[in-house]
């Protein structure tokens, strides 16, 4: 059996890699683990997995079998390298362990080959279609909350109305579970367009409500925060600052949550892959662990809850 990360790396990675490695073993699979994504099948790169070997990594972020962006996957003549990789190494199914990118990648070799193919979602984004929740979601989401209540006592203490950007380039799940969460006044999403004259509003009715202080979740998506930052602090005469997390949101020791998920869809992707399945991803539905096919959640984009908006509007009256 194969397993790859690849894409941008979510806490949990590791605790997902350790659950294929010694569940594929407990069913007689040997596991060699291809590195740095897409491009360990096109250097045929690779390293012999063991149950000791994956020892000691459950609790840490990153993955260790490295990830990247490989550009050059998305050639025909790539895909079928890598399926000669999966031949000339006697791998009899492979498990992909990332976000919609590395779905499609999936999704595109298992044309090529006839090797089963199996995806596990994980991504801090959460936008995978099909599946509830994505490995890595959930500590993303504990990290920018625990950096935001950080944020607010400086914003209260100093009265000063503060645009943290999380991440989310085109998708907005991120920013809402955190804006709400976090009790932020405002939440901006990429799906959403707003006006600044809405915000500025906002703004003006709150400070009339009494309140001295506010904290603005925004995914990178929506635009330039900086140049809204200034604007804000222009039309409402309020001192705005901008706070971006960045990557502080990829990193860190996955949380209870995220290790618990890892493990149940690296046991359901072995199954999968025991059962010759091919072309399935691994998804988390009603709080149930079930599979559905690669291609329907590819071509598929899971939708927004704005419901969460309009929770957070009332929530922060």
């Amino acid at each position: 059996m194969g397993v790859v990360t690849s894409g941008g790396d979510a806490p949990g990675m590791n605790a997902a890699i350790r659950g294929v490695v010694r569940i594929a073993y407990s069913k007689n699979f040997e596991v060699v683990g291809f590195e740095r994504g897409w491009e360990g099948l096109l250097t045929n790169s690779f390293r012999r997995l063991t149950p000791r070997s994956v020892g000691g990594i459950l609790h840490l972020g990153g993955t260790i079998l490295h990830t990247s962006r490989c550009l050059e996957f998305k050639k025909e003549e790539a895909i079928t390298k890598a399926a000669q990789t999966l031949a000339l190494n006697n791998v009899d199914g492979l498990i992909v362990i990332g976000g919609n990118g590395s779905f499609q990648g999936a999704l595109e070799l298992s044309k090529k080959t006839g090797t089963p193919i199996v995806g596990v979602p994980a991504s801090i984004d959460n936008d995978v279609y099909g599946t509830d929740e994505t490995i890595g979601f959930d500590t993303a989401v504990n990290t920018a909350v625990t950096e935001i209540d950080k944020i607010r006592d400086t914003a209260v203490s100093l009265e000063r109305i503060f645009v943290v950007e999380v991440m989310g380039r085109t998708r907005g799940f991120l920013a809402l579970t955190v804006g709400v969460t976090a009790g932020a006044e405002m939440i901006l999403i990429p799906e959403v367009k707003y006006e600044n004259e809405e915000i500025f509003k906002t703004i003006r009715e709150a400070k009339e409500r009494g309140k001295k202080s506010a904290i603005i979740v925004a995914a990178e998506g929506i635009g330039d925060t900086r140049q809204l930052a200034n604007e804000i602090e222009k039309a409402t005469d309020a001192e705005v600052r901008l706070s971006v997390l960045g990557y502080t949101q990829r990193g860190g020791n996955p949380s209870a949550r995220s290790r618990l998920l890892a493990s149940l869809f690296a046991d359901k992707a072995v199954e999968l892959i025991s059962e010759h399945q091919k072309s399935r991803a691994v998804v988390l539905q009603n709080g149930k662990i079930t599979s559905m096919g690669l291609e329907e959640s590819c071509v598929t984009e899971k939708p927004t809850d704005l419901s969460l908006l309009a929770l957070a509007k009332i929530l922060t009256t």
